[in-house]
């Protein structure tokens, strides 16, 4: 069993997951780096993690799939005997932005799939891996962080798909933070706001203009995956050990309101 404490990070190859995953290994953990295609990206991953002491194990693992979900917790207690924390981080946008009176049922039931129904039911799986290691003395406090979006309260009309999804994480996050209370398992959702990957540059021009030109958000930058990484490493800390259900905003400011 790992002596360190572990981490699994869903989506962790690429964009926000890879800011997650070398911010948790900065901070003493070993990762689990789940990945859904890109093996070369995940190894590249894996290396920041070594470099930075810690020990990576990479999953191949498609996260709206069940045999997948409990692959990717199998192979975790394999390799570490132990879960402390949980970042379900992985997700995707809709392939084409459609106007909310024209999209089609393919890319809705899609992003259900991997943004949340994958999810919900991860964190079920890996909950009740939790409950059972801290009854066997493995872990202490083990923790789940779901990684949502702006995206879960502001609504964009050309991916009401994607919208949804984020709202019902939102959700997810609210109700296992209520069930694993009795445990001591403490959940919070961070939502990002407009982080610089490779899921937004294809609207970096149009981001630019509202973030530097249009007063977009009060801190007048890009957020970077590292910002993210930041908060979840405040979480991987114990530093909120007296909240739970709590919603993490790394946005810029974006959720204020101001005249």
């Amino acid at each position: 069993m790992s002596s360190r404490p572990v981490a699994v990070v869903t989506g962790g190859s690429r964009g926000i997951g890879r800011g997650v995953v070398v911010a948790l290994a900065g901070a003493g953990y070993d990762v689990v780096v789940n990945y859904a295609s890109n093996a070369d990206a995940a190894a590249e991953v894996g290396k920041e993690v070594e470099a930075r002491g810690g020990r990576a194990h990479l999953v191949r693992a498609d996260v709206s799939r069940a045999e997948d979900r409990r692959h990717l917790v199998d192979e975790t207690t394999a390799a570490f005997g132990r879960i402390d924390l949980l970042v379900s981080n992985a997700g995707v946008a809709p392939s084409v932005r459609a106007d909310l009176l024209e999209a089609g049922e393919e890319s809705f039931d899609r992003l259900v799939d991997i943004n949340l129904k994958g999810p919900y039911f991860l964190i079920q799986l890996v909950a009740n891996t939790m409950i059972a290691q801290q009854a066997a003395g493995r872990v202490e406090r083990p923790k789940i962080v779901v990684i949502s979006s702006i995206s879960a309260y502001t609504a964009s009309v050309n991916r009401g798909d994607y919208c949804v999804t984020k709202a019902g994480l939102a959700m997810t996050a609210q109700l296992y933070a209520t069930r694993l209370a009795e445990h001591g398992i403490n959940v919070y959702e961070i939502r990002p706001g407009v982080i610089e990957t490779d899921m937004t540059g294809p609207v970096k021009a149009r981001y630019d203009d509202l973030i530097f030109n249009q007063g977009l958000t009060p801190i007048r930058r890009w957020g970077q995956p590292d910002d993210v990484g930041r908060a979840v490493v405040a979480v991987a800390t114990d530093l909120l050990p007296f909240s739970t259900g709590q919603v993490i905003d790394v946005d810029g400011g974006f959720h204020l309101r101001t005249l």
